[in-house]
């Protein structure tokens, strides 16, 4: 398995929270009121909460859970729930996430995947980028024949703020290998996701 590069994050010499009393203050808010006295505080350790995904690499992820089977059927893991933040307004988007992968030789223990999909989850993210993240990341663990990801999921940033539309949802897929140069195989999986679990 390729060793996967772990990002060095720059000393900080100032806290977020600070930072979020001067952005409060900006917004006209008065900081030193009872509501607002500790929430600077809570949305840093908030912040560090959802984007831990940068201090996890796939290599901590997986810990040597890569399994010798002889098995040449696809493996699908369904509904995996996911929370993320858009890199473009830090509002949040979540949605489920299905992976699948055609096995050669070897398999990841199952819980690997949502574990996987947690680690690019927790980051600043484009709903596309991670549904390709995962899939490169599950087949640099164990070289499949094929990867097939799709993600579905719901924008604050479209929901909250500018088109302002509650029910719009968004498609993503990658498909590497056997999913991509197989139509058949690709279908299979495209039908197995939309099936109720």
């Amino acid at each position: 398995m390729k060793k996967a590069a772990v990002k060095v994050m720059p000393p900080r010499s100032e806290s977020i929270a600070a930072r979020m009393k001067d952005v409060l203050e900006m917004l006209g808010e008065d900081t030193a009121r009872e509501g607002l006295l500790h929430t600077p505080e809570r949305y840093e350790k908030a912040m560090r909460f959802l984007t831990r995904g940068y201090e996890e690499s796939l290599d901590q992820i997986v810990n040597g859970a890569v399994f010798q089977v002889h098995c040449d059927e696809m493996v699908i893991v369904k509904d995996i729930e996911f929370f993320s933040m858009c890199e473009h307004h830090l509002l949040p988007f979540f949605g489920r996430i299905h992976v699948a992968y055609l096995p050669k030789d070897q398999v990841i223990g199952l819980s690997k995947i949502p574990r996987i999909v947690n680690m690019y989850a927790r980051r600043l993210q484009l709903q596309e980028r991670l549904t390709q993240q995962v899939a490169e990341a599950v087949e640099t663990a164990i070289s499949p024949r094929g990867v097939a990801v799709m993600a579905e999921a719901r924008h604050f940033c479209m929901m909250m703020r500018g088109v302002e539309k509650q029910h719009s949802g968004t498609v993503t897929s990658t498909m590497l290998g056997q999913f991509r140069s197989n139509k058949a195989t690709r279908d299979e999986f495209l039908a197995l996701a939309a099936r109720p679990t």
